[in-house]
């Protein structure tokens, strides 16, 4: 997958536990769980902002973009 998640790089930076982020934004932690292993295959927007406002970050910071062959040959 192209999409890299970088949820417990921030988590590090804020010193704060998984628990204490799926508490603040209303989600299980066994979800955010497989959101931070990029198990997942979409988010919606109001969960990402939650994150983003608990956090305080942007969903760059979050998020990131690396193409792999996979996605030169669809050109």
């Amino acid at each position: 997958m192209p999409i890299v998640v970088t949820l417990d790089v921030m988590l590090a930076r804020r010193k704060m536990r998984s628990r204490e982020l799926a508490e603040k934004i209303g989600i299980t932690e066994a979800n955010l769980s497989l959101l931070k292993s990029g198990k997942v295959r979409g988010i919606r927007f109001d969960t990402l902002a939650a994150i983003c406002a608990a956090l305080d970050c942007q969903p760059a910071e979050l998020l990131s973009y690396e193409a792999g062959p996979e996605d030169d040959a669809q050109d």
